[in-house]
């Protein structure tokens, strides 16, 4: 499976850093393939480095203004124009999303997604991984979102929220019959 994971590139507290290595080395072990931004700086070499680390396959897909921060040695690296291509790269070539933690990048990317989703674009399994309540207030927001009637479909059609790594890979494995 190709997992898309949309994340920080900041270096950040071991309370981020632990739990996105260990879902990295779950990927890994379980031979799947991560899909993410190609940088090997922050929390994106972190996972980046845990899924090699356990065996599993590198797809990268940086942007020409980044491209001096890509990783080397990825099994594969695709260089986008700009950031809109380069999401649409990401999604392409991904079986399924996980949002981790990240800033305003990270956001634009799970919105998208998620956006897609609600038309009917795609059926990819989309998990955000809630790691130390990072994410509390938008999964508030997007409950009161589907509650007062801004979203057409069910929240619980668009994403599955996971507390824990184990339970948004199990999520996956489940949604797509681990490929």
């Amino acid at each position: 499976m190709n997992i898309c994971v949309f994340l920080s590139a900041a270096d950040l507290d071991e309370r981020y850093t632990r739990p996105a290595r260990e879902f990295a080395e779950l990927i890994g072990k379980a031979g799947h393939t991560l899909v993410w931004g190609g940088s090997n700086v922050g929390l994106m070499k972190v996972v980046a480095d845990g899924v090699h680390e356990a065996g599993g396959r590198l797809l990268g897909v940086s942007v020409e203004f980044l491209a001096s921060k890509a990783r080397p040695g990825a099994d594969e690296m695709v260089i986008a124009a700009d950031l809109a291509e380069r999401k649409k790269l990401l999604l392409d070539k991904a079986d399924a999303v996980v949002i981790m933690v990240g800033g305003t990048g990270t956001l634009d990317e799970a919105t998208e997604i998620l956006e897609l989703k609600k038309h009917g674009r795609t059926d990819k399994p989309v998990v955000l991984l809630n790691t130390a309540g990072f994410y509390d207030g938008l999964e508030q927001q997007f409950r009161r979102m589907e509650v007062e009637g801004f979203l057409p479909r069910p929240l619980s059609e668009l994403v599955f929220f996971a507390q824990e790594p184990v339970g948004a890979l199990a999520y996956l494995e489940e949604s797509l019959g681990h490929r």
